[in-house]
C-alpha cells in the first residue's frame, strides 16, 4: 500500500496533498460528529482492491455478467452475517448508501401521492424522511409525529396516533439523525397494526449499538423492515443495507435492483462483510457498550457546565446543545468556533427551530469516532471543558489558541485506525 501511496505522490501531487493534509486534520483533531466514524484497516484494504474492476449487476447465482464466483461468495457472506446479527429474515446489501437505501423501500411499495408517516424533521428527523428539498418528499405525502422537550424528549404517541388515524399512512416510519433517545418500538407497531400500516425503522445512526446489543432491536418487537447504513456506529464503509422479513424479499430486491440501481460496488460490500463479521465478536459487545458511556459522560460534562441539551441528557451515541440558550450564539457559529480547536461538531437544528437549516440553534455531537480510538469516559470529560471553553471564551485568540494546541495534543496520544 505504501508503495502505491509513493506513486500517487508523484503522478498527482494535488490529489497525494490533499489527502495527507485530511490524515492530518484526522490524527491532530476530534472528531464528534456522530455520523463519522473511522473504518477497520481491513475494510480500506477492501475498499483499494481490485473488486472495484468487477460488474457484479443481479444478485448472487442470478448475475447479468459472468465470471462471479468470488463476488457471489462475498455478497453472500455480507449476507448471512447481517441475518445473524440482526436477527431477520432477509439482507439487501447493495444499496450505496443511506438515501437509495430508505428510497429503495418506499418505491417498493408505495405510489406517488402515497402516504407515510415519520418524524418531524426539526424533532430528530432525517432528510430522506421525506423533507421537502428531498425527491422523495415530492413523490409522497409525508405527514410528522413530534416530540414533547419539555418530557426529556418523550415521543407524542397520542398526537402519533391522531395523525395515523387521520390520514391512514401506508409506512409507519421510526428513526432519526438527531434525536438522543431510543424508541418505543412496541408503540410504533401497535399503531401502525391499527391503521394497517407496515413497520420500517431506519436505524442507520444507531445500528452499531442495535448489533452490541446495548439498544434495542426493532426485529424483536414484529418490525416488517430495518434499515441502516454500515459507516456510522458499525464502523463499516459508506453503504446501506435493508432488512426485512422475509415476505417482503421479493418487492425489496426487485427495488433495489434493477428498479433503482445498476450494478453494485463489491468492493464496498467485501468491506460491509468484513465490518459485520467485526460486529459478530465478543469485543463489538463492549465497544458499543464503551460508546453508550462516553456519550453520557459527554452528557453529564456539558450540562454540569450549564449546556442545555435539547433531551436533557442521551441514551444512545449522540447529543444535541441548544447553543443559543447555553451561550447566546447560533449552530453554526458554535461550529465554527470549534473547528478552530480542532473539535469537529456540525450545527444543527433543534425541536421547532425558529432559525434557519444553516444557521440553527444547536449543535450535534456524538461519540462513535472518539470511542473508536480508545478515549473513555475522563477523556469525554475534558472534551466538554474545552467545549465549554472555546463557546465561552471565543473572542479571546489567545485563549483559543492555547486550547487548539491542548486539544491537539491530546489527540496525538490516540492512534487513527488505518493512518498509524
Amino acid at each position: 500500500m505504501e508503495r502505491y501511496r509513493e506513486l500517487l505522490s508523484q503522478t498527482d501531487a494535488e490529489v497525494y496533498e490533499a489527502l495527507a493534509g485530511e490524515e492530518r486534520r484526522q490524527r491532530e483533531g476530534v472528531e464528534l460528529i456522530p455520523s463519522e466514524n473511522y473504518t477497520y484497516p481491513e475494510v480500506l484494504v477492501a475498499l483499494g482492491s481490485i473488486l472495484t474492476n468487477k460488474y457484479s449487476e443481479g444478485y448472487p447465482g442470478r448475475r447479468y455478467y459472468g465470471g462471479q464466483e468470488y463476488t457471489d461468495v462475498i455478497e453472500n457472506l455480507a449476507r448471512d452475517r447481517a441475518r445473524e446479527l440482526f436477527r431477520c429474515e432477509h439482507a439487501n446489501v447493495q444499496p450505496l448508501s443511506g438515501s437509495p437505501m430508505n428510497q429503495a423501500v418506499y418505491l417498493a411499495f408505495m405510489k406517488p401521492g402515497d402516504t407515510i408517516l415519520g418524524m418531524d424533521l426539526s424533532h430528530g428527523g432525517h432528510l430522506t424522511h421525506g423533507a421537502p428539498v428531498s425527491h422523495m418528499g415530492k413523490i409522497f405525502n409525508f405527514v410528522r409525529y413530534k416530540t414533547i422537550p419539555e418530557e426529556a424528549g418523550r415521543i407524542d404517541f397520542d398526537d402519533l396516533r391522531r395523525v395515523a388515524m387521520e390520514t391512514r399512512p401506508k409506512i409507519v416510519l421510526c428513526g432519526y439523525t438527531s434525536y438522543p433517545r431510543d424508541l418505543e418500538y412496541a408503540d410504533f407497531k401497535r399503531v401502525a397494526d391499527e391503521v394497517g400500516a407496515i413497520t420500517m425503522a431506519d436505524i442507520s445512526h444507531i445500528g452499531g449499538l442495535v448489533a452490541a446489543g446495548v439498544m434495542r432491536n426493532p426485529f424483536d418487537f414484529g418490525f416488517d423492515i430495518v434499515t441502516t447504513t454500515v459507516h456510522k456506529s458499525l464502523r463499516g464503509p459508506r453503504a446501506g443495507m435493508v432488512m426485512c422479513r422475509k415476505e417482503f424479499k421479493k418487492e425489496i430486491d426487485k427495488s433495489v435492483f434493477p428498479g433503482l440501481q445498476g450494478g453494485p460496488h463489491m468492493n464496498t460490500i467485501a468491506g460491509v462483510a468484513i465490518t459485520l463479521g467485526k460486529a459478530l465478536q465478543p469485543d463489538f459487545r463492549e465497544y458499543g457498550a464503551k460508546m453508550l458511556s462516553n456519550a453520557k459522560a459527554l452528557a453529564a460534562g456539558l450540562m454540569q457546565r450549564d449546556g442545555k441539551l435539547i433531551t436533557g441528557g442521551t441514551d444512545n451515541h449522540m447529543l444535541v446543545l441548544d447553543t443559543v440558550a447555553s451561550y447566546g450564539i447560533d449552530g453554526r457559529v458554535a461550529e465554527e468556533t470549534l473547528d478552530r480547536v480542532s473539535v469537529t461538531t456540525n450545527k444543527q437544528i433543534v425541536p421547532d427551530d425558529p432559525n434557519p437549516p444553516l444557521r440553527p440553534s444547536g449543535i450535534r455531537m456524538g461519540t462513535p469516532a472518539a470511542t473508536t480510538r480508545g478515549m473513555d469516559e475522563a477523556d469525554m470529560d475534558r472534551l466538554a471543558g474545552w467545549i465549554h471553553e472555546t463557546l465561552t471564551r471565543r473572542e479571546d485568540d489567545a485563549e483559543v489558541a492555547r486550547i487548539r494546541e491542548e486539544v491537539e495534543s491530546f489527540c496525538r496520544g490516540f492512534p487513527v485506525p488505518g493512518i498509524e
